[in-house]
């Protein structure tokens, strides 16, 4: 089944007070395992991420042709710049072209700018390049879109951008890469993980992650953010990965 709705939360249990544990972007498809009332549990085809969903009407899975790569792009009733709608597709989500016109590209009966796409098959020569455009996205446990992201969603987001599996949580995410690197050779492009956190290298002496104490997607020193998650959460680094 595909996803055809702006975003879903996936919850960890059936019910709207469980924890939402991850989100399903427009274009991405998932296994139904079982339904339990107006719930299904499902399984994220891209991941393998389990979890509860509302039941909706979903769409049969198509073969995707573009994914939107702004932080989000507005979406359109008709091909016209003053037919705006209220919904937006966030970085990552992903659709199937079935008309172009101007500079318009149509899907599933709606409108997107070709300026805010790339084909399916794009990859960016820096792979976290565009953790970038997340700078000060508001923290939110669970999330993956422009409006909130958790740290380990947005190395995923970055990793499934460029055609390259990743773990959703952080747990998963620092067995899969097996790459162990010391601390004093971090370079660009590396992650730091602590126990329930992650954060990307962008130079030798900075790192970007979603940072849940300030609430926002920020980039700080390396060193100083080390320092500040063990006074602050008693952390210490538990691992540096180097993807390749």
């Amino acid at each position: 089944m595909r996803n055809n709705f702006s975003i879903i939360n996936v919850h960890k249990k059936n019910n709207t007070k469980s924890e939402v544990v991850t989100q399903l972007l427009f274009g991405e498809t998932f296994t139904k395992l079982k339904r339990n009332g107006s719930w299904i549990k499902i399984k994220n085809d891209k991941d393998g991420y389990v979890g509860y969903i509302k039941n909706k009407k979903f769409s049969s899975n198509l073969k995707n042709t573009h994914k939107v790569y702004n932080l989000f792009s507005t979406i359109y009733s008709k091909p016209l710049s003053n037919y705006k709608t209220r919904k937006k597709l966030s970085f990552g989500s992903e659709i199937k072209v079935l008309e172009k016109k101007d500079k318009f590209y149509k899907f599933d009966n709606l409108w997107i700018k070709k300026k805010d796409l790339k084909k399916i098959n794009f990859s960016s020569r820096n792979i976290f390049n565009n953790a970038i455009k997340f700078i000060n996205v508001k923290y939110k446990w669970g999330g993956k879109y422009y409006n909130g992201i958790d740290c380990s969603a947005l190395v995923q987001l970055c990793l499934n951008n460029n055609q390259k599996f990743c773990p959703r949580d952080t747990k998963d995410q620092i067995k899969f890469f097996k790459n162990k690197i010391s601390l004093k050779n971090l370079r660009k492009n590396d992650l730091i993980f602590w126990k329930g956190h992650v954060a990307i290298v962008i130079s030798k002496t900075k790192l970007i992650h979603a940072y849940g104490p300030l609430k926002r997607v920020i980039i700080a020193p390396i060193k100083k953010t080390i320092d500040k998650i063990y006074k602050t959460a008693n952390l210490k680094v538990i691992g540096a990965r180097r993807l390749r």
